[in-house]
């Protein structure tokens, strides 16, 4: 078991930054893949980003693709999400999950971030 916890989130304005961590509890972090998800007021959790256990692989959404950047410090077992340019449509509860691309087996409690306009 793994427990991850998310830190970070705030409110801020539009154009500004935030960087979200996720810390594991366990050095065994360092063998997952780390995947970021949100989820926004009445939506579905949508996907963000996701990077392999090594970082040679990093994915991303379309609609956070040259904004946002995804990296990990296996050695503090924790991965980052540097948000830039922030827009309102990226507010929403922010998660950090551990797993492979294709499934995520262990989930943080999220951190809410809030981009006012």
């Amino acid at each position: 078991q793994v427990q991850l916890v998310e830190s970070g989130g705030g409110l801020v304005q539009a154009g500004d930054s935030l960087r979200l961590s996720c810390a594991g509890s366990r050095r065994t972090f360092g063998r997952y893949a780390v995947g970021w998800f949100r989820q926004a007021p009445g939506k579905e959790r949508d996907f963000v980003g996701a990077i392999s256990w090594h970082s040679e692989e990093i994915r991303y959404a379309d609609s956070v693709k040259d904004r946002f950047t995804i990296s990990r410090d296996n050695a503090k077992n924790t991965a980052y999400l540097q948000m830039n340019s922030l827009k309102p449509e990226d507010t929403a509860v922010y998660y950090c999950a551990l797993g492979s691309f294709s499934s995520y087996e262990f989930w943080g409690q999220g951190t809410q971030v809030t981009v006012s306009s």
